[in-house]
């Protein structure tokens, strides 16, 4: 049979004040009926631009020459198809699911009408069958109270919720065609295993071809049929999955399975694309040590001293109120936690979304105010000083976000964003010092002085996320969060950053808490792990142990859904 998809001779070129740059260059594949498709590559390789090529998506400076032929009941030719037919063959005979939901879904709707309207636009049938269809496909992607959030709007939603309302409505249509875009990224490593599970299944029973993009080979190692691998635009490497990911050919297909934290030796710096792509020889790679501790602070005291200590600790947010503003009911966010954290060490809290580990770092730094208990911090309970005080002691405190570019304000060059809390803190004494001292910190993070005048848009993520890290550091706080500032970003570019991290800890002497939703990441970087779920902590202990001998059966289910744990395995 002819494959339900095929692509030839792919070159995508876009048109920038007068000047082309290629994105893609003669790119080739094919996609039959119940055959999911992996591409793979970083930031830039091109595969999302071929994905957004197939459904005509691409802005007005692109120019797309090849063929795009998709086969149904007739062959169309996607790249000159007509808008009216491409109107029909959109959402309903091809969907796609989009990387950033928040863009995608439209903030004035709720949830339950944007995937209704989707279904009676293309189906023709009565809003109570649309709105009983919407109810089934959310209890489908297993987003809780179906029937709640069916009336509720984007923003109340959490991140890995509203990727699951996109799915809800890219499966909506029963597509031929389905292009998942990166639908996995940033979400909880059990959400993405009933995610990736649930394609698959829709997959197989609708017999659906499956484009899924991604930037971990470990994500698709369990579903993936066959395996397209991308670089600077160019397919570099295509074939079945299993001899893809158990003999790759390709240096940078090698460096892709070798930049994943998970089963490397703590305590060495992971693998980058460069030490692939810049050699001829392909560095070896041992198996993990699991007696190989990470090292701890340097210190001449044999026991370091307690940093934090948070005891008791409780947040909880009005759920339900009276006539009169009066709380009825509370979600107990933070339930009673209590733990230490100790000089020089790096503690990994994880949880999936929703079981309040992000706002626990966000309530000892003070950005939310805990309902009980205390947050002892050298000494002094955060919880009781006057707002004056507190702010002095912020100059020791500060976090890094998940999302590096809402973290940095776009009007503010990448330079004048690090100098700005120094100059708030009257540190050095003058913008001279500080501007050099803003150099060194970008020296350290892998920039140079000449970025010092660009913005944050000219930086891709990961150069963002070091920009982040430079701005929190240019206090030399004693203690830091780092919020999920790993889990969008490519495997490469994570391996650098958790770099960078590791080698400024042991610069600086920090003290952290490392807030993550996968275990692999955080059982690399940690020396302590705490796992939460539901607002408690129901596991704790040294990083090993728990990676290796969890107890709790909440953490055994975490480590069941780490991706890709095969390619581990046969490495």
């Amino acid at each position: 049979m002819a494959p339900l998809l095929s692509i030839k001779n792919l070159s995508i070129q876009f048109n920038h004040d007068a000047e082309w740059s290629t994105a893609v260059t003669g790119s080739s594949f094919e996609v039959a009926a119940g055959e999911l498709v992996a591409i793979v590559g970083e930031s830039g390789s091109g595969k999302s631009v071929t994905a957004l090529s197939v459904l005509q998506l691409l802005p007005k400076q692109a120019l797309v020459t090849g063929d795009i032929l998709f086969r149904q009941h007739d062959t169309v030719n996607l790249s000159n198809v007509s808008d009216r037919a491409l109107r029909n063959i959109r959402g309903n005979k091809i969907a796609m699911i989009f990387q950033e939901p928040m863009t995608s879904l439209n903030p004035v709707f709720t949830c339950g009408y944007q995937v209704m309207e989707t279904i009676r636009l293309h189906q023709r049938v009565s809003k109570k069958t649309a709105r009983q269809k919407t109810i089934t496909l959310f209890d489908k992607v297993q987003l809780p109270n179906p029937e709640k959030i069916i009336s509720r709007y984007p923003h109340e939603l959490s991140g890995g919720q509203k990727q699951r309302v996109m799915i809800a409505m890219a499966m909506s249509c029963n597509p031929a065609l389905l292009i998942a875009d990166e639908p996995t990224t940033a979400l909880d490593v059990t959400v993405q295993k009933t995610i990736l599970e649930l394609i698959k299944s829709l997959q197989t029973e609708n017999n659906m071809g499956v484009i899924f993009i991604t930037h971990d080979l470990g994500v698709v190692a369990d579903i993936a049929d066959k395996i397209l691998v991308m670089y600077r635009g160019e397919i570099v490497e295509q074939g079945h999955a299993k001899d893809i990911l158990l003999s790759p050919k390709h240096p940078y297909t090698k460096a892709l399975l070798a930049c994943r934290p998970a089963g490397q030796p703590k305590g060495k710096p992971l693998p980058v694309a460069a030490d692939f792509l810049g050699h001829g020889a392909v560095p070896e790679t041992k198996p993990p040590d699991r007696k190989n501790q990470f090292p701890g602070p340097v210190s001449a005291n044999p026991l370091p001293a307690t940093v934090l200590t948070v005891e008791n600790l409780a947040v909880h947010f009005p759920e339900k109120k009276t006539w009169f503003g009066k709380a009825k009911t509370f979600v107990k966010a933070v339930d009673d936690v209590s733990f230490s954290v100790q000089q020089g060490d790096i503690v990994g809290l994880v949880g999936e979304s929703g079981c309040g580990k992000t706002t626990l770092g966000r309530s000892i730094l003070q950005l939310v105010k805990p309902t009980s208990g205390r947050i002892v911090l050298d000494g002094k309970d955060l919880t009781t000083l006057d707002p004056a005080s507190l702010r002095i002691l912020r100059k020791d405190l500060q976090i890094v976000f998940q999302d590096p570019y809402g973290s940095l304000n776009p009007r503010l060059t990448i330079g004048e964003a690090i100098l700005e809390p120094l100059q708030v803190h009257a540190v050095l004494a003058n913008n001279k010092q500080r501007k050099e001292k803003v150099m060194d910190l970008l020296e350290k993070i892998s920039l140079s002085s000449n970025h010092y005048n660009r913005y944050p848009h000219q930086f891709s993520g990961g150069q963002r996320q070091r920009i982040c890290i430079a701005r929190a550091l240019a206090l030399n706080p004693s203690f830091l969060i780092f919020d999920e500032m790993v889990s969008a970003l490519d495997v490469s570019v994570q391996a650098q950053v958790l770099n960078l991290l590791l080698d400024l800890r042991k610069e600086f002497g920090f003290t952290a808490i490392f807030i993550s939703h996968d275990l692999s990441v955080v059982h690399y970087t940690c020396n302590r792990i705490l796992v939460m779920y539901k607002g408690k902590i129901v596991e704790a202990g040294d990083a090993d142990q728990v990676f290796y001998s969890p107890q709790n059966e909440y953490t055994k289910k975490l480590i069941s859904a780490i991706p890709g744990k095969a390619i581990t395995q046969s490495s």
